[in-house]
């Protein structure tokens, strides 16, 4: 397992400074007190936003109760989304999910059905609930100005039944995926093409993520970057230092409000 882990850490750091068509825009070094405000926020989804807490028993259900194997059949997700954006495929990161949970079960001795593997995941993640500072803290940021936009690598339909499902839908005003693009984060293409969509460059931008692979693209890509530092989470030590952490959204929009 930590060698597989190890894997996906690899290769997420090889698709945020893989080769690209053009450079990655750099951040002016200032001080943090005197940081641009951003005009467009973008939000990761899963993890950041909603609690993969109902997806780790519905995994480890199928997984003979195993839970615990919930972190390894995540990675392994990330690792084959990575592969397919590197080798120039594309599947929906659903599908990748259930791919992956059948792999894991075969490399675990465990017999599932494809069937059951789809049972365990599509209609669970896209029933996740919101963290539960997740409403209060958008709703602050968005009146407080900022234009909210999420930016996940589901698919457009899923995105929307999960904002639908978990109460999000009006608390964002854009949700964009990688369905677009067809290249999975953390690749750069992905958040220059974000920020083209919504008409700002890289110092008007921010990400928000609980994923230090999100981070370190969204960073490559010239973005501000905010680590939201969920339970489990932790930054990357060998990439550039987020320009904030917090440990939840309402966190975020006090942050924002002080740099008023």
């Amino acid at each position: 397992m930590a060698g597989k882990i190890i894997l996906v850490g690899l290769l997420l750091l090889m698709a945020a400074v893989s080769a690209r068509s053009e450079p990655a825009q750099n951040k002016p070094e200032m001080p943090e007190s005197t940081m641009q405000r951003p005009k467009v926020i973008f939000l990761d989804v899963n993890e950041t936003l909603l609690d993969l807490a109902p997806l780790k028993k519905s995994v480890g259900k199928a997984l003979d109760g195993k839970e615990e194997l919930l972190p390894l059949w995540f990675s392994t997700m990330l690792h084959y989304s990575l592969v397919e954006t590197l080798s120039g495929t594309y599947h929906h990161f659903s599908e990748i999910g259930v791919a992956a949970l059948m792999m894991v079960a075969e490399s675990k001795g465990i017999e599932l059905e494809r069937e059951e593997a789809e049972e365990a995941i599509v209609p669970v993640l896209r029933s996740l609930p919101a963290h539960a500072d997740v409403k209060e803290g958008l709703k602050s940021l968005k009146d407080q100005g900022f234009t909210l936009v999420s930016l996940t690598n589901s698919s457009n339909e899923g995105v929307k039944a999960q904002f639908e499902n978990a109460g999000l839908i009006d608390l964002v005003d854009q949700r964009l995926t990688v369905e677009d693009t067809k290249k999975f984060k953390p690749h750069q293409e992905v958040y220059r093409w974000a920020m083209d969509k919504l008409g700002v460059d890289a110092g008007e931008a921010m990400m928000v993520a609980a994923h230090a692979w999100d981070i370190a693209g969204a960073d490559a890509a010239g973005m501000r970057t905010v680590f939201v530092k969920r339970p489990g989470k932790v930054a990357y030590p060998l990439a550039k230092s987020p320009d904030h952490t917090v440990q939840d959204l309402k966190e975020l929009a006090a942050l924002m409000e002080s740099q008023k």
